[in-house]
């Protein structure tokens, strides 16, 4: 009997040891699959931009003002025409930019084949490239939320919180509206600049009046877009936008003497009452209206974003605050690209 007794605590201890043994690099083990089960991949902040022969410069100074106030993992998609596409391509890897992470994507400008009805008045509005806004899922795929900028702007702010914008349920983008901010009445009022769906459509004909919109709706600007690409095919915003451009060509529904862009006008079509809001700090516009009305300097300091929509380009003279803009140009290794100054 006292030898099964004394068998059967040495079985025991054995066990007890076993189990001790063996549970310790069990527990290590969990630790390090919780540890690393969570992949830490930084998401990433995908930014449109369109490189436009005879305005390159731009594109690079909205690129370097996004890359250096960022810590956020920005992708930046570079749209061009395949005749343009090498410059822009050799101006970023020969500079400070090389660093950034980015695709270059070739526009096919067939894709508006007898959709732009020809307009004399503001010829460079009907570059192919001002269209680019409308076919973002046909162009990128991979993501589910995007965020185009015009090239004619500087970014103050972090891209990140722009990117963040929540947007409504069945919202497919997130634009500015025209009637934001109180500071920008009086820059509006000024430059004579239309801030109303009149100012985009004409009235006169039946197809925008059957449309129901008041004349007196307050616009939206289209060159700071948060898009959701889920909504936006899902909608069929494209298809949308096309419909209005044939439309025009056959109607002339809208034109450039009117809200001093064809671009914008099927997009208040399309995305009336149907839009989130961006913070009106992330888009200070109306910078290229006038070569004579300003901000003060404080207000400008205090912009997330500033835009120079209208004929006065930062790069270009006359125009008005560009110390802002070329703090962040940078120049072009081939020479070709020139900025435009009094004593140039």
């Amino acid at each position: 009997v006292n030898q099964i007794l004394l068998l059967l605590l040495v079985l025991t201890v054995c066990a007890i040891l076993y189990n001790k043994v063996h549970q310790v690099p069990s527990a290590l083990k969990n630790e390090t699959v919780d540890l690393e089960s969570p992949e830490e991949t930084e998401e990433e902040v995908p930014v449109v931009i369109c490189a436009a022969a005879g305005r390159m410069g731009a594109a690079v100074a909205a690129i370097s003002s996004i890359y250096s106030n960022t810590e956020a993992n920005v992708l930046f998609y570079i749209v061009g025409l395949k005749t343009t596409i090498p410059h822009i391509r050799k101006w970023i890897e020969n500079s400070k930019l090389k660093e950034i992470k980015f695709k270059v994507v070739e526009f096919n400008p067939m894709v508006l084949k007898g959709k732009i009805r020809q307009d004399a008045s503001r010829p460079e509005l009907l570059q192919p490239l001002n269209f680019v806004r409308f076919y973002l899922p046909l162009l990128i795929q991979k993501h589910e939320k995007v965020i185009y900028l015009d090239d004619d702007v500087i970014v103050q702010g972090d891209i990140q919180e722009l990117y963040d914008t929540k947007l409504a349920p069945g919202h497919a983008a997130a634009f500015s509206d025209d009637c934001d901010l109180p500071s920008t009445h009086e820059m509006i009022r000024s430059v004579g600049m239309q801030n109303t769906y009149m100012g985009f459509l004409d009235y006169r004909k039946q197809a925008i009046r059957d449309l129901g919109i008041s004349p007196s709706t307050c616009s939206f600007n289209p060159g700071v877009i948060v898009a959701n690409m889920t909504e936006w095919k899902h909608q069929r915003i494209t298809k949308q936008l096309e419909k209005w451009m044939q439309r025009n060509v056959e109607e002339n529904l809208y034109s450039s003497t009117l809200g001093g862009g064809v671009a914008t006008s099927p997009m208040l079509i399309v995305f009336h009452g149907k839009y989130s809001s961006i913070n009106p700090m992330w888009h200070i516009r109306h910078l290229g209206w006038s070569p004579d009305a300003r901000y003060s300097e404080q207000f400008l300091q205090e912009a997330k974003l500033l835009h120079w929509n209208g004929r006065y380009k930062p790069w270009d003279y006359p125009s008005v605050h560009t110390d802002l803009w070329e703090n962040w140009f940078i120049p072009d290794p081939s020479g070709r690209f020139k900025l435009t100054r009094p004593d140039s």
